[in-house]
């Protein structure tokens, strides 16, 4: 089976959307060529909670949120903390130029395509306590109205569009298993087609090969995603930073998020940085209603609840819930066990615990003004009521004791004392009789709660857990939960894809997470949040319009 195009993108997720929207506009004919079928359209993006990492924002104005670009700047470079002289050459320059897009003319870029925003804005990784280190120094999370679908949606309708006027053209279950050179530059690809699959989004998907294909075109852009649903790549590529990886990790990403285009990008000729950067959560919890396989939810916490180790030793400053993940990460790896606990009380969960991806947030992502009233009321919103009751990792008790006991009996073997956990229990409540306190976590929630957005919304006044008022208590075991690939695919700022003696790699780009989301790791060693979704965009966009200027 032969077919031309102008372009091929391989890939059908966020970043192969928006190249393809992009050229699109230049009149360019693409072919995009997909191992899944129609019902994944958008990929990883369409699970996502939809956060986008915005700068100086209208939102943030009106919440009394002062931002600059160089605040923005100083928070990226020192959460990034880049310290490789060939590797980290072109992510520095697309660090700059990210941030002064998310500062500059994203948010118009998204509004005029349709897109709207929440007026709360969250603030997630809150950072390790020092102003040029890790972390954001203000709340930038800006939480689309449609969640991740919503976000997927303003570019598919475009490329659907451009569908019927016979500007694009799916293969859908067409896996590509090899890049076509000629005199050196990507002049195509070839790879197997797949038999037909029903599967509903996300669901793992046949592999069963029933033909061939090769298709040409002038240039090739791969937006295959990243790494994190095969395990077994993670951990070949694990860090040593990190200390040993661990045994057993829940999954965030659905299946088809393999790694295998990496491999085959660098067997052609494409250099590969960083390969060691990658980006995971400690706070998951297994799907009780799970859609791939090993299926894992993150939780997104506010800082109140107390965090303990799998012995019962509270986390030490500034390993808060929401603080540093990666800083967090690497002190459970150290601690010898793979999954932590949080302990807190009802009042808490309704107001600090939501829950990671579209699925979990049918308010915002259905952009229904009903649902989303029902957050208000007095109880959990409906998914985290749900997870607390049917969830493998809940414990719901009425007095300390009893919930020790049903921690201990979750686990292999009983590893947690009544005593200790008590202790820290009521030495934290003592904390909270005063607005100041030499606890920082004590002191962190008085700070979150100067933003009045999150003092209403999001962060539960200071109180007693162990105060029976305020019960019943909840246990939650967190997992650790694999996500995002930091580095990848070395591309310049036009999204062309690098050899490994530095040139251009002629008719072969690449954009998204297969890129490190620009550059081969544009966010270093660590991230802000709000900032993955972005990094498709900006990388798409740039693969997009370089390719429509110069075929």
């Amino acid at each position: 089976m032969s077919e031309h195009a102008d372009v091929i993108v391989v890939g059908a997720g966020l970043a192969g959307l928006v190249a393809t929207y992009e050229l699109t506009r230049a009149g360019r004919k693409v072919l995009v060529v997909e191992q899944e079928n129609a019902a994944n359209l958008g990929a990883q993006a369409f699970w996502s909670l939809g956060g986008l990492f915005l700068v100086d924002s209208p939102e943030q104005r009106r919440l009394g949120i002062k931002d600059s670009l160089d605040l923005a700047m100083q928070d990226w470079m020192g959460t990034a903390a880049f310290d490789r002289d060939r590797e980290d050459h072109w992510p520095r320059q697309w660090a700059k130029a990210y941030v002064e897009f998310a500062a500059g003319e994203k948010r118009e870029y998204l509004h005029d395509l349709g897109l709207r925003l929440m007026p709360n804005v969250g603030w997630a990784e809150r950072g390790r306590g020092m102003a040029l280190g890790h972390g954001n120094s203000v709340p930038r999370f800006h939480l689309t109205w449609g969640t991740g679908p919503g976000v997927v949606d303003v570019f598919l309708n475009k490329v659907i569009a451009a569908q019927k006027r016979g500007l694009v053209t799916f293969k859908h279950r067409h896996q590509v298993d090899q890049l076509v050179l000629t005199d050196g530059a990507v002049t195509g690809v070839r790879g197997t087609v797949l038999e037909p699959s029903n599967a509903i989004r996300g669901v793992e998907s046949s592999r069963t090969p029933i033909g061939e294909f090769e298709f040409s075109a002038q240039a090739v852009v791969v937006t295959s995603g990243g790494i994190g649903g095969n395990y077994e790549l993670v951990k070949k590529n694990w860090p040593e930073r990190l200390g040993k990886a661990p045994e057993h990790m829940l999954t965030g990403v659905p299946a088809h998020v393999d790694g295998r285009m990496l491999e085959i990008t660098e067997s052609a000729g494409g250099n590969i940085v960083n390969r060691d950067r990658m980006w995971h959560y400690t706070e998951g919890i297994q799907n009780w209603n799970p859609i791939w396989p090993n299926h894992g939810i993150r939780i997104i916490p506010g800082p109140s609840s107390m965090w303990f180790d799998a012995t019962g030793k509270r986390l030490p400053v500034p390993n808060f819930p929401g603080f540093d993940t990666m800083g967090t990460f690497k002190y459970i790896l150290d601690s010898g066990h793979e999954y932590t606990w949080f302990i807190l009380d009802q009042k808490i969960i309704e107001k600090e615990f939501a829950l990671s991806g579209s699925e979990q947030n049918p308010d915002f992502t259905n952009r229904d003004f009903k649902l989303l009233l029902e957050r208000i009321k007095k109880g959990a919103p409906g998914p985290v009521e749900a997870f607390k009751q049917k969830g493998v990792d809940f414990v719901v008790r009425n007095n300390l004791r009893d919930l020790v006991d049903g921690m201990n009996a979750l686990t292999d073997e009983p590893l947690l004392d009544f005593e200790d956990i008590e202790r820290e229990m009521i030495a934290r409540d003592r904390e909270v009789d005063n607005k100041y306190s030499k606890d920082f976590q004590i002191t962190a929630i008085h700070g979150a709660r100067n933003l009045l957005a999150d003092k209403i919304v999001r962060v539960v006044a200071p109180h007693k857990i162990l105060d029976a008022k305020n019960g019943p208590l909840i246990a939650v075991r967190l997992h650790l939960l694999t996500r995002k690939t930091l580095g990848g695919l070395e591309t310049n700022l036009d999204s062309q894809v690098i050899k490994a003696d530095g040139s251009v790699f002629a008719g072969l780009y690449a954009a998204g997470e297969v890129a490190g989301f620009g550059g081969g790791g544009v966010h270093g060693y660590s991230a802000l949040e709000g900032t993955f979704l972005g990094g498709c965009i900006f990388s798409g966009r740039a693969a997009g319009r370089a390719l429509a200027r110069d075929l």
